[in-house]
């Protein structure tokens, strides 16, 4: 596995976009250089879950604003609907790509190998590639469909990493259970993180 030096992080229509913000700012903060895509409906979701307006003008300097990113953090905000951005090119594949959160139908459309929009053929192009692809389902319950497509990414090479927060850590915040999940999907990418303290082993039974 090689070192990560450029990402996409795809914010798609399911609840959750607290997942995919924060893993943008650890990327960012970790020096990656980060493509964010915002789906309509995700951008939506964001602007209804975390109060996140992007604007029609400067969207990568809101979204940095937003994140309270260091000003030489490498970050763009792609248009969705540029199926023409370089990322959509397999000559300019990135090194990791990263769906979080994954709704249902984004997961469909990608087991299917759909590349309508930019984001569904970022993701087409790394799985043919062969790069890095996590998918952070937040869907419960999963229907046997779901599941179909999970297991049709996986086998393509994809990581599912659904955002199921553990309680081990003894989270005291909804930040606690967003950080736990998002540093399981740094742990997949192989970033180093400090999000959750480790299990260190050891029961009161």
């Amino acid at each position: 596995m090689g070192a990560i030096r450029r990402a996409a992080v795809i914010v798609t229509g399911a609840s959750g976009s607290a997942y995919g913000l924060r893993a943008i700012q650890q990327l960012a903060d970790a020096g990656v250089e980060v493509v964010a895509i915002f789906t309509p409906t995700g951008e939506a979701v964001a602007r209804h879950e975390v109060g996140l307006v992007l604007g029609a003008d400067d969207r990568t300097a809101a979204l940095a604003k937003f994140l309270d990113l260091v000003p030489s953090a490498r970050l763009r905000v792609a248009d969705d609907a540029d199926l023409f951005d370089p990322v959509a090119s397999g000559s300019n594949a990135l090194d990791a790509v990263l769906v979080a959160p994954a709704s249902m139908g984004f997961l469909a459309s990608a087991a299917a190998g759909l590349a309508a929009d930019l984001a569904e053929r970022v993701v087409d192009v790394a799985l043919k590639e062969r790069r890095q692809v996590v998918f952070v389902p937040r869907e419960t319950p999963l229907s046997l469909i779901h599941l179909r497509n999970m297991t049709t990414l996986a086998e393509a090479g994809a990581a599912i990493v659904p955002a199921m927060p553990a309680y081990y850590t003894m989270p005291k915040s909804v930040d606690d259970m967003v950080d736990f999940v998002v540093g399981k999907v740094l742990d997949v990418l192989g970033l180093p993180h400090t999000l959750f303290e480790r299990w260190a082993g050891g029961t009161d039974a």
